[in-house]
């Protein structure tokens, strides 16, 4: 069973066996190897027995020469993509559509909107609006396509005005955040598939245990930055903590990564329905996001006064 938290649930977040299944063993008695921990095994038209002979009712994992490799943590060998199963074409094609979407906002906003505090206070407006198309797909257990896009848009408008923003004070700012949030997210892809980094239940777990006490700690610095408390930006402040805090939040970025990365790898070898490709895009770009905008603080923080 998915869970009902957003963060968990987008990153296939299984309340019953951990996160996304990684490295269940089979219970006595229960399901086969493969079958274990899969969130598509139970509840789409692939992995029901159905009349006249459905091929796709056999989970391709349950009786394969590969299984035993599943009790050890080894990734899953991928069944042959048929009909409606998800592939990494799909996954490929659909974040190009929901990036490409982020950056024709962001190109559009920078274009159009002068800056000024109205474009301030529509940056703030949009941001808003993307956190609530963002929250309200993570609680619906189906993609939609229409909701993703449109979160892309507003979050593409909010980009667009504050990258506009920093560039004013801090020039090339935007484009040396692009390219440090490409050089993240490959050398995290890098060590992804180089098997250095293994995502287990353990790993899921500790790390968003930190990651949620970092948005927590986030957002009562906020209210004491708010409320007079704090000066400067409190721990997100532009100088040395300031800067300790965004490294911090780009690791976390980095594990996100590893998290989507997983993810995409498990519903391409459980044979997710196709539908679950815009989810993926959507966890990808979300991420991509974050790095973007902590990259963006921290090459302003370095770049200083210049």
């Amino acid at each position: 069973m998915r869970s009902s938290n957003p963060v968990f649930s987008r990153r296939g977040f299984s309340r019953d066996n951990g996160y996304a299944g990684f490295n269940t063993a089979p219970q006595a008695g229960g399901a086969a190897v493969g079958t274990q921990g899969n969130p598509y095994a139970t509840g789409n038209p692939y992995a029901q027995p159905g009349a006249g002979g459905n091929p796709y009712a056999q989970n391709p994992y349950a009786q394969n020469p590969y299984a035993q490799d599943l009790q050890h943590g080894a990734p899953p060998q991928a069944p042959v993509a048929t009909g409606n199963r998800m592939t990494m074409d799909d996954v490929v094609m659909r974040s190009a559509m929901t990036l490409g979407t982020v950056v024709v906002g962001a190109v559009l906003a920078w274009a159009l909107l002068p800056v000024s505090s109205s474009s301030y206070g529509l940056a703030i407006g949009a941001a808003l609006i993307a956190f609530v198309l963002a929250m309200v797909q993570s609680f619906k257990r189906k993609a939609s396509p229409a909701l993703i896009l449109s979160y892309a848009a507003f979050e593409g408008v909010f980009l667009g005005v504050i990258s506009e923003m920093f560039n004013t004070q801090w020039s090339g700012a935007p484009f040396q955040a692009v390219l440090g949030t490409m050089a993240v997210s490959g050398a995290t892809l890098l060590i992804y598939k180089a098997g250095w980094i293994r995502v287990t239940a353990r790993y899921a777990r500790i790390g968003l245990a930190i990651a949620m006490a970092f948005i927590l700690v986030m957002a009562v610095n906020l209210l004491l930055v708010v409320f007079g408390v704090a000066e400067d930006g409190g721990l997100r402040s532009m100088g040395p903590l300031g800067a300790i805090v965004g490294i911090i939040a780009i690791v976390l970025g980095a594990f996100f990564l590893t998290l989507d990365f997983k993810q995409i790898e498990d519903g391409i070898a459980y044979g997710a329905p196709r539908e679950e490709s815009w989810l993926a895009a959507f966890g990808l770009t979300m991420t991509l996001v974050w790095i973007y905008i902590e990259m963006l603080r921290l090459v302003a923080i370095f770049s200083g006064d210049d």
